[in-house]
């Protein structure tokens, strides 16, 4: 509720507080659609009659007394100019008054002209200079006789100013939006004379799944909604739509919310029942080499919707272990709101919390989607100045709280039309964006893609793909892989890596560095550094990693267990991969393990044999002060004597500067 600019040159207060007020409208059941603190901020409507949950109402449209609300600015500034926003239907203010710092209630206005010049009452938009220049405050009294105008009388906004430039609202358009900008219709063998909507396409961007209504061959009722898919063939068309059918189509709705970022998981609205009932929720499944399984229910604790149609819609961060979630709720402050909710230990999902008022309106919020950053946020709103009936925003996640974002911007009038505008999904590529419109569709909703322009594109990502090897046998075996943000090691996302159904994948955002971590039981950990650091474009990265068996004669090579240049002092970082050895020992108590340095062959030799026995030796104390006794560890240190690659670059010398450990007894 700060200062804002509004037009160059000018700053325009909104009103920060209300003070008081003779009666406030009721919206829906719990919401504040209506209220006395609708009236706060900037204006959630460009200029116009017509209703507006999101301005304040008196109670009584056409009662016979006057009504009154007293609003309170941040700062004490000159008054040269009051700007009310009417919504519904305008002309009833009668009355305003500026409230000095003694208290004296100075008319400005009063219907007909009084020591001020103003554009007239029946406008959308009121617009009073007062000519006293002495005239300074923080406080406006406005008066309504609702009778005076047929109809609900709203006021969505006040502005003040110090300023005589007329006070204006205007969209607020991303940044350097083109004005060529197309929208595709992605063709026939997509879309149809039917409803096609929700689009969720995969992170590779090779498939495209979306809820296909009014259809022959939809299952059950034609006028019901079914998943169908569509594949990105080698010519860049998308292949003829498939019906998903059974189990994830039922007789019921059926759609698509999200998916995992490797597109094995889909997660799907509405909690299926063995019986083809569904009921109200959300549920995954997970596609197999026999095909999707049958969906097992999201568990959502306390999760309900007040809406009237229990219209629900979700969202799931490409993390894994966050939600976003559009319903109505007791706390809500309209129609519907954006929530988040994150995913416990026992694999449930934590009571919605509100994301907050910079998202929020008394009006319709959904549509959610958020791209492969795990940042930005795309949503459909029809609380703030738009060009249609519901327009696409974008907003930026600030911190990890997920209630702290950026002012969402509308991505303007190429993208967004007269109607309800929504569904953006866009691949890990960042390149194009999908989404449902029924502007220049072939019948109903279709769906279209366009290039995203930079100021509304997300933050660049790597989706790191690859296989888990069994460094003994070298298949493929089944393992958990795990990302975590250095330097601290914070998890980042963690995947399921089945062999059978190929390559685990995950999304990693660039500007950071990664460690790698693949985990079954009976093999030691394994870690690789995925360095994101220096990129700023989106790449592909493979990437197998390497598990060894747990067993007697087994040799591991500690990749993550490095040195300072020429020194036996461990570097920052180390610690992790010698605390999953501590692990391992604990474990197991009766192993014993043989720990070996290495060095390359630059320098004299006696010198890089001492510098592989102080490395050793200071592995073996970091071992003991974990608790581990001096009989279970030997140490060898071989120096450059056992190469594993040529001495030939820097790159291959790294590999020859190495800590290993081999287990002697189980």
């Amino acid at each position: 509720m700060l200062s804002v600019p509004s037009v160059s040159g000018q700053t325009v207060q909104w009103a920060s507080s209300v003070v008081g007020f003779s009666s406030e409208g009721r919206g829906e059941a719990y919401s504040q659609q209506y209220r006395a603190n609708q009236i706060l901020g900037k204006p959630n409507r460009l200029p116009q009659a017509g209703d507006n949950v999101c301005a304040w109402s008196p109670l009584y449209p056409d009662g016979p007394n006057d009504e009154w609300i007293t609003v309170r600015f941040a700062n004490v500034i000159p008054i040269r100019q009051i700007a009310i926003f009417q919504s519904g239907n305008p002309g009833a203010v009668s009355q305003v008054l500026v409230i000095d710092g003694s208290g004296r209630e100075i008319p400005v206005y009063k219907g007909t002209l009084t020591s001020s010049s103003a554009e007239p009452a029946a406008t959308p938009l009121l617009r009073i200079f007062p000519t006293d220049p002495s005239l300074t405050s923080n406080t406006i009294k406005l008066i309504v006789s609702p009778n005076r105008v047929k109809g609900p009388n709203q006021i969505d906004a006040i502005g003040i100013s110090s300023d005589t430039q007329p006070i204006n609202i205007s969209i607020n358009v991303s940044k350097d939006a083109p004005k060529d900008l197309v929208k595709e219709n992605i063709g026939p063998q997509v879309n149809s004379k039917g409803q096609e909507v929700a689009p969720v396409i995969s992170p590779d961007g090779k498939t495209l799944y979306f809820t296909r209504g009014q259809h022959e061959r939809n299952t059950g009722d034609p006028r019901s909604q079914d998943v169908w898919y569509s594949v990105l063939q080698p010519n860049g068309e998308w292949g003829s739509a498939i019906n998903i059918g059974p189990p994830i189509n039922t007789t019921a709705d059926n759609a698509v919310s999200g998916m995992s970022p490797d597109g094995r998981t889909i997660y799907l609205i509405n909690v299926y029942k063995p019986d083809g009932s569904i009921t109200y929720g959300l549920s995954k499944s997970t596609l197999g080499k026999n095909g999707w399984s049958f969906p097992v229910e999201c568990v959502i604790a306390n999760n309900h919707n007040l809406h009237k149609n229990a219209y629900t819609e979700y969202a799931i961060v490409p993390d894994g272990k966050t939600m976003i979630l559009s319903v109505q709720r007791r706390n809500s402050l309209g129609n519907k709101d954006l929530y988040v909710s994150f995913l416990q230990p026992n694999q449930t999902w934590s009571e919605p919390q509100s994301m907050g008022p910079m998202l929020n309106t008394a009006d319709y919020e959904g549509a959610p989607f958020v791209a492969s950053d795990s940042r930005t946020l795309y949503f459909t709103s029809a609380g703030r100045p738009e060009y249609g009936n519901g327009d696409i925003f974008v907003s930026r996640r600030l911190d990890d709280t997920w209630t702290n974002w950026s002012e969402p911007e509308n991505l303007g009038p190429d993208i967004n039309t007269p109607e309800w505008d929504g569904y953006f999904t866009i691949p890990a590529t960042g390149d194009y964006a999908y989404l449902s419109s029924i502007q220049n569709s072939m019948g109903g909703e279709d769906i279209f893609r366009l290039k995203l322009y930079p100021a509304i594109k997300p933050d660049p990502v790597a989706i790191v793909s690859g296989q888990v090897i069994d460094g003994v046998n070298k298949k493929p075996v089944a393992a958990e892989v795990i990302s975590t943000i250095l330097p601290d090691n914070k998890e980042n996302s963690r995947v399921s890596y089945d062999p059978e159904t190929g390559d685990y994948k995950l999304l990693l955002a660039m500007k950071d560095s990664y460690n790698l971590t693949a985990k079954r039981e009976g093999y030691f950990t394994t870690t690789e550094l995925v360095d994101l650091s220096k990129d700023k474009r989106f790449k592909e990265i493979r990437k197998n990693l390497t598990l060894f068996p747990i067993k007697t004669g087994q040799r591991v090579v500690l990749r993550e267990v490095l040195f300072e240049q020429s020194k036996a002092v461990l570097i920052e970082g180390s610690n992790a991969e010698l605390d999953r050895v501590v692990q391992m020992l604990n474990d197991y108590p009766t192993m014993e393990i043989q720990v070996d340095g290495h060095t390359d062959n630059q320098g004299v030799w006696d010198l890089n044999m001492k510098l592989s026995q102080d490395r050793v030796r200071v592995v073996k104390e970091y071992l003991m002060e974990k608790g581990i006794p001096d009989a279970r560890i030997q140490t060898k240190a071989w120096g450059p004597s056992k190469p594993i690659a040529s001495n030939e670059t820097e790159e291959k010398r790294r590999l020859n500067r190495r800590v290993e450990f081999t287990i002697l007894k189980m």
